[in-house]
């Protein structure tokens, strides 16, 4: 019968104590080796804080904030595809959507579950925007957020076909991605899939600031959600901005742990995903 082992023994208790100390000293190891930044991440970093600050720049800038009106567009179709999907996962039925040009949408809905329809729209165009920049963070994930992406725009053009706007908008965003597959091994997809998510991570939190904490707009999502659920829109507003902001950290900390391939390595794997010429 081989030996029993008890609190007692000297070896047991020293591989006892190991554990226990060996425990929170490889958790922090892992979790320093996981958020280690390379050169890579680095370079990619300082892209999301340039987008962010030439965002900020533009948005605010007369004449010049026109520049990003297709992106905001190509936004509110995100974020009206939450509330579509959400309706629809929620046993609703979507009659319509569409866009306006004065950086509005609508979604004509029936059905569903209110209390997760309503926010969906703002957390669920942050949601996307933090998962964009999580894929920003490599090649080959950017290509598969495209193609998701892509279907994503297909469902919205199918609930907007006759929105002259949505069709023009969700046509011109595909066309961007498509192209983009086709330079430097699609390398150029990945910083558009980044400036995507930031654009939607940014104007999430933005438009909940604006219309609901200060123009205090009584027709928003978050004013028929305190109407029905209790509560201020402003209060509202304040959680899910507070929400929002917490994808996007996520995504930039998720991409940082998940993606630690340098730039020559992600151009190797994409050579051997789906491959392009270019």
């Amino acid at each position: 019968m081989a030996p029993v082992l008890d609190s007692s023994t000297p070896l047991l208790g020293i591989a006892r104590r190991s554990a226990v100390a060996a425990g929170p000293l490889a958790a922090t190891y892992l979790a320093r080796r996981a958020l280690t930044v390379n050169d890579t991440q680095k370079v990619t970093l300082g892209v999301i804080a340039a987008y962010v600050v030439a965002i900020a720049l533009l948005w605010n800038i007369p004449y010049v904030r026109w520049s990003l009106w297709p992106f905001k567009m190509l936004v509110i179709a995100f974020h009206e595809f939450g509330h579509a999907i959400t309706c629809v996962l929620t046993g609703g039925h979507v009659k319509s959507i569409s866009l306006d040009p004065r950086e509005g949408g609508v979604t004509h809905m029936q059905g569903g579950k209110s209390a997760l329809t309503l926010p969906a729209g703002y957390l669920g165009s942050s949601l996307i925007g933090g998962l964009l920049i999580l894929c920003g963070f490599n090649i080959v994930a950017s290509k598969v957020a495209s193609i998701i992406v892509g279907v994503c725009f297909l469902l919205t053009l199918w609930w907007g076909r006759r929105d002259w706007l949505t069709i023009m908008t969700i046509l011109l965003a595909i066309g961007l991605l498509v192209g983009c597959w086709f330079i430097a091994k699609a390398e150029a997809l990945r910083y558009v899939i980044l400036f995507i998510g930031v654009m939607s991570s940014l104007y999430s939190v933005w438009d909940i600031c604006d219309d609901l904490i200060l123009r205090k707009v009584n027709s928003s999502d978050a004013s028929v959600f305190a109407k029905r659920y209790g509560g201020s829109s402003q209060c509202w507003g304040v959680i899910w901005s507070i929400i929002s902001l917490l994808f996007m950290v996520a995504g930039i900390i998720s991409g940082i742990a998940a993606f630690p391939q340098d730039a020559a390595q992600q151009r190797t794997d994409s050579g051997n995903f789906i491959p392009t010429k270019l």
